[in-house]
C-alpha cells in the first residue's frame, strides 16, 4: 500500500481538494435544501482557489495515527540512548533491556504478574528494522482508518487489538507449556504489529460493510489491497518462525490482533452512517465491552495457569 493509504493524495491535491472527514454527520442533521431561485444572489466573477497542500502532510489528518508513530518512535530513541543497537536483531545488549523497556514474556506475566506488559509490550521495538517496517504499516492503514474511526477510536483499535495480539501469544505458550509439560517461553515479546494487523482487520470489515462515500471500484481495490498485506504477512511471520534465523515472530500475536479487529469491525461497521452521536455512543459500548472481555480473557489466563 502506497504512502497514505487509498486516498489517492496526490491527484486530490492537484484538484486542489483536501480529503474530507468521512465519519456519520451529527444526528439530527437536516439535509441541504435546495436553492431559492427567486433570491438568488447576481453571479459573482469565479474565484482562484489556491491548491492544498498534501493532505497526508498535515497532522490534522489522523492525529491518532501520528502521535502513536511519534510515541513509537520516541520510545526507541530513548532506549538508543541506553545502550540498543539499531541493528542488532533482539535489541542488543540483550534482552534485559527490553524487558526493561516493556516487553512481554510469559515468565513476566505469568509469575511475576505484571499484566501491565501486555500494553507496554507494544510500543517496544527490537531493532531498527522492526520498528521501520511496523511504523511504516501502522502510518498506512491508520491513515486510512482514522477518518472512519476519529482519534479516540483510532487510539482505542490501536490498543485493544495489540492486548489482544499480547494475550493470545500468553495463552498459547501457557497451553503448550501445560500440554507438553515444558517451561514457558522467557523469550520477550515485542512491537506493534498486533495492533497493525487489529487496524487491517477492521478495514477488511468497513471496506466491505460500511457505507462509505468512495466508488465501489475503489473500495474493492482497498480491500484487496488490506487482504493482502495481511495474507503476505501472515505467512512472512510463520516461515520466519520456523527458518533457522535469531529473529522469531509471535504470529498468535499477530492473529489475536486481527481477530480482535475483525470483532470491532463488525460491532461498529452497522453503525456507520447512521448520525455521528448514535455512532460514537456504539463506540463507547463496543470498546468498554471488548476491554472487559480482554479483562476476563487474562483472568483466565491466570486461573488456567494457576494450577501448573
Amino acid at each position: 500500500m502506497g504512502a497514505g493509504g487509498a486516498w489517492d493524495e496526490r491527484q486530490r491535491e492537484q484538484n486542489g481538494f483536501a480529503v474530507p472527514e468521512i465519519l456519520p454527520p451529527v444526528s439530527g442533521e437536516e439535509p441541504a435544501r435546495p436553492h431559492d431561485w427567486t433570491y438568488m444572489p447576481a453571479p459573482q466573477p469565479p474565484v482562484a482557489v489556491p491548491v492544498q497542500r498534501a493532505p497526508w502532510l498535515r497532522f490534522s489528518v489522523a492525529p491518532a495515527t501520528y502521535s502513536l508513530v511519534v510515541v513509537n518512535v520516541a520510545v526507541f530513541l530513548l532506549m538508543l540512548g541506553t545502550g540498543a543497537e539499531p541493528f542488532s536483531i533482539g535489541g542488543a545488549p540483550g534482552p534485559q533491556l527490553l524487558m526493561e523497556w516493556g516487553a512481554k514474556s510469559s515468565n513476566s506475566v505469568l509469575i511475576d504478574h505484571e499484566w501491565w506488559r501486555l500494553v507496554t509490550a507494544m510500543f517496544v521495538h527490537a531493532g531498527l528494522l522492526h520498528i521501520a517496517t511496523n511504523m511504516w504499516c501502522l502510518w498506512n492503514l491508520g491513515l486510512l482508518a482514522e477518518p472512519m474511526l476519529g482519534p479516540v477510536g483510532m487510539a482505542a483499535v490501536y490498543l485493544l487489538s495489540g492486548a489482544a495480539g499480547n494475550l493470545m501469544g500468553l495463552a498459547i505458550d501457557a497451553l503448550t507449556s501445560t500440554v507438553q509439560g515444558t517451561q514457558l517461553s522467557g523469550i520477550p515479546s515485542v512491537g506493534a504489529s498486533g495492533a497493525v494487523f487489529g487496524i487491517a482487520g477492521l478495514l477488511i470489515i468497513f471496506l466491505k460493510r460500511a457505507k462509505l462515500p468512495i466508488p465501489e471500484i475503489e473500495l474493492r481495490r482497498l480491500r484487496r489491497s488490506v487482504l493482502w498485506f495481511a495474507g503476505l504477512n501472515f505467512l512472512l511471520g510463520a516461515g520466519i518462525s520456523i527458518a533457522p534465523t535469531e529473529m522469531k515472530v509471535d504470529n498468535m500475536a499477530h492473529l489475536g490482533g486481527f481477530l480482535m479487529g475483525i470483532g470491532l469491525g463488525v460491532a461498529l461497521a452497522g453503525e456507520f452512517g447512521k448520525g455521528r452521536a448514535r455512532y460514537f455512543r456504539r463506540q463507547g459500548v463496543v470498546f468498554l465491552t471488548s476491554a472487559v472481555l480482554l479483562a476476563a480473557g487474562c483472568f483466565g489466563v491466570a486461573m488456567f495457569w494457576a494450577p501448573s
